[in-house]
């Protein structure tokens, strides 16, 4: 019998280093709503069952109050700690390092929390109704080893105000799934063109590429490969304070070991987001247009 349960995995553990605050909770709407509140109400009015938040210790007080008001009655939800020390294998729990492990850990961190199909986003970005329709959509009739990543148009998720990372879709095969995703991290437009810095040069990047924002979809299977991949990267990163397991990872395993299919989902019609303090009044301008079409009401839980 198909599980119609839904959950959403909103990852707000964040440090917000280049943001200069907790960007996850800044208000950006017509009443101080957050990004994250637009997710949430996305989420609810696709039919989504079960929010779970990932945070620091720190600011689990602050998001619980900003939250559990708004959502009572309306959706099951709960929250989940990502620190340093979490599913960590033996012996290494008590590492030094720069900041969390990563969006693949944050994932891992809810594993008691998740036994159907879920969605995940980042709780700073702005995703749109059609990302959050998409994977629900995708949900009612995938097998249990096909995921999903929502598509974003490369020249479309871009900063004007510095580098950004990004997981590129290099390769897909003609049934739009994936086959290999590449984690990018600093790419920036330079006389017009999208340009990826690494140490060994630089290289142009096409504009219609199709990228990860981290909105994805996987089924509930997936998360003893996480914890599989998670302790292999622990293990070859101990000394390297400042690396991340992605998401990007996750998916290029499942695909290299044929341990299931990524298909590439068409809903990523809109996206903004927050990197740094100069993409505030951008984001809170073209929320403001949205409210004013009437896709959101201006009093987002009335």
């Amino acid at each position: 019998m198909k599980n119609n349960n839904l959950a959403l995995l909103v990852m707000a553990a964040g440090m917000g280093s280049r943001y200069g605050g907790i960007k996850q909770i800044d208000g950006f709407g017509p009443n101080k709503e957050t990004i994250m509140d637009y997710s949430l109400y996305d989420a609810i009015r696709c039919g989504y069952t079960k929010i779970v938040f990932v945070v620091r210790q720190e600011i689990l007080s602050a998001v619980q109050d900003m939250f559990l008001p708004k959502l009572e009655g309306k959706i099951s939800t709960h929250f989940a700690i990502q620190s340093l020390d979490k599913y960590v294998p033996k012996g290494f729990e008590k590492l030094h390092r720069n900041k969390p492990w990563g969006t693949t850990h944050a994932m891992l961190c809810c594993k008691e929390m998740i036994n159907e199909p879920f969605a995940v986003i980042n709780a700073d970005d702005f995703y749109g109704r059609d990302a959050f329709a998409s994977i629900a959509d995708f949900f009612k009739n995938s097998p249990s080893d096909q995921h999903a990543m929502v598509g974003y148009v490369l020249k479309n998720v871009l900063s004007e105000h510095g580098s950004v990372s990004r997981g590129v879709a290099e390769e897909v095969d003609e049934h739009g799934f994936l086959k290999t995703l590449s984690e990018i991290k600093t790419i920036v437009v330079e006389n017009g063109d999208i340009i990826s810095k690494t140490e060994g040069g630089s290289r142009r990047l096409r504009p219609d590429l199709s990228v990860s924002m981290n909105c994805w979809g996987f089924q509930p299977g997936i998360f003893p490969l996480i914890q599989e991949m998670f302790n292999n990267f622990v293990l070859d990163n101990a000394n390297k304070p400042t690396e991340e397991f992605y998401i990007a990872q996750l998916a290029n395993e499942i695909v290299r070991r044929n341990m299931g299919k990524v298909k590439i989902l068409s809903g990523g019609t809109t996206w903004f987001g927050v990197t740094y303090k100069e993409d505030k009044d951008e984001v809170s301008k073209k929320i403001m247009n949205l409210v004013k079409k009437g896709d959101y009401p201006s009093n987002l839980w009335g």
